[in-house]
């Protein structure tokens, strides 16, 4: 398993929504957000076998704009950081 963020922009008028789908989905926990300062985004770091399986935790109606990002932890001794993989 892989460690990833899940950043979720959504309107105001999906706030609510959102919110429902995402408790009844089981992972309204996850989450933080930023509604109440009237940035309309939800964020999460979840563990997932791919990035596309931690899409699939996005309500369909907001994973076309959602931004999955790996996660890794890096070491004194790594020096090859910034190479993919």
């Amino acid at each position: 398993m892989q460690r990833y963020l899940i950043e979720s922009p959504h309107t105001a008028e999906n706030c609510d929504q959102a919110i429902r789908d995402l408790h009844a989905a089981g992972y309204l926990h996850h989450f933080e957000w930023g509604c109440k300062d009237n940035d309309h985004t939800g964020w999460a770091i979840v563990e997932a076998e791919s990035a596309e399986h931690a899409r699939q935790i996005v309500p369909w109606y907001l994973r076309e704009k959602a931004r999955i990002v790996r996660l890794v932890k890096f070491g004194p001794a790594d020096k090859t950081h910034h190479k993919n993989g």
